[in-house]
């Protein structure tokens, strides 16, 4: 599949005005990207545009809401003529035993993270199939675990990948021009935790390792330019995803004994329980506040993204080592 180089790409984001959205409409302006940002404030969403500058479209909306989702393809059309990038991005949190909750807020957290990927991705494909292009959809490192406090968090991530791998095999079947990607980071250093419906009476913190959101970004990029599957952000993702896989009941034994004291901050009352879950939460920020060591670059993730030049690196290195051994 031939994708347009970012430079000539109209690119819609939702969830655009924190984190990985955000660092993901910086990163795709600053490459020349023409961009539609969708979120639920439109006092972030103006700043943003006006800090962005270039060619930028805002649109209010609750991707929980398909006439919502329907106005930003619409103002992709009117605006650029179409778009090239659907990224499905829009993602809040639930931090808690899970017999704490409300069904209330069990559903707005489904109707966020995975109706909002849904939403999204059905109005994507109707332009889509027809010009071609990429839809990318977030998931998590905890679409292939669980995790204990963050449960339908991690439901609702299994539900984005369960519906993404079925679409992709859809669309290959109808040999459909549309490259569809699975993001799947570790913990990034976004305001997630801040923005978090909290059920605990301690204050939140994502368990180590972590990363810089611009990871995410970088990667979000490179899939709307280069075919992929699925793209691990962080080799922590990667690691649990396929540790789990080969000894489930280990990651069971460290969900139940690790996990709980890895996610909260002993010294820390909590700050904003109701966060960011039935309406717009902290907007404007790319990074969070975790209160540990954050992972700027992963070698892993980039290393995935390029495995032919990696692996050409490896073999010269490699050859190189085997000569001095010989001349040795």
């Amino acid at each position: 599949m031939k994708l347009k180089p970012i430079d000539q790409q109209t690119i819609v984001i939702t969830g655009a005005t924190s984190g990985i959205g955000l660092a993901t409409a910086q990163l795709a302006a600053k490459k020349g990207a023409k961009l539609v940002l969708a979120a639920r404030s439109e006092e972030n969403l103006q700043k943003i545009a006006h800090d962005l500058g270039g060619e930028v479209a805002t649109v209010v909306a609750d991707v929980a809401n398909p006439d919502d989702i329907r106005r930003i393809a619409e103002t992709a059309l009117e605006r650029f003529g179409g778009f090239d990038t659907w990224v499905n991005n829009a993602g809040v949190g639930i931090v808690g035993l899970i017999e704490q909750g409300s069904l209330e807020d069990y559903r707005k957290l489904f109707d966020t993270n995975f109706w909002g990927v849904v939403n999204g991705s059905l109005e994507a494909l109707k332009h889509l199939k027809q010009h071609g292009g990429v839809l990318i959809n977030l998931g998590s490192e905890v679409s292939d675990i669980g995790v204990s406090l963050q449960g339908v968090y991690a439901a609702s991530k299994h539900a984005i990948k369960g519906f993404t791998d079925s679409l992709r095999a859809e669309l290959e079947h109808q040999e459909a021009p549309v490259s569809v990607v699975l993001i799947k980071p570790a913990g990034i250093n976004t305001p997630f935790i801040q923005n978090a419906r909290n059920y605990l009476d301690r204050e939140p913190k994502l368990p180590d390792p972590v990363y810089a959101p611009e990871e995410v970004a970088n990667a979000i990029v490179h899939a709307a330019t280069h075919p992929q599957r699925d793209i691990y952000v962080g080799g922590g993702s990667k690691l649990f995803s396929a540790f789990n896989k080969v000894a489930p009941t280990a990651i069971d034994w460290v969900n139940a004994h690790v996990m709980p004291s890895q996610e909260v901050q002993d010294d820390e009352a909590p700050k904003n329980p109701a966060g960011g879950l039935h309406q717009p939460g902290v907007g404007g920020k790319v990074h969070g506040n975790h209160p540990g060591y954050v992972i700027q670059k992963s070698y892993y993730t980039r290393a995935s993204m390029h495995p032919v030049l990696t692996g050409a690196l490896v073999a010269l290195v490699g050859g190189a080592a085997a000569l001095w051994l010989a001349k040795k």
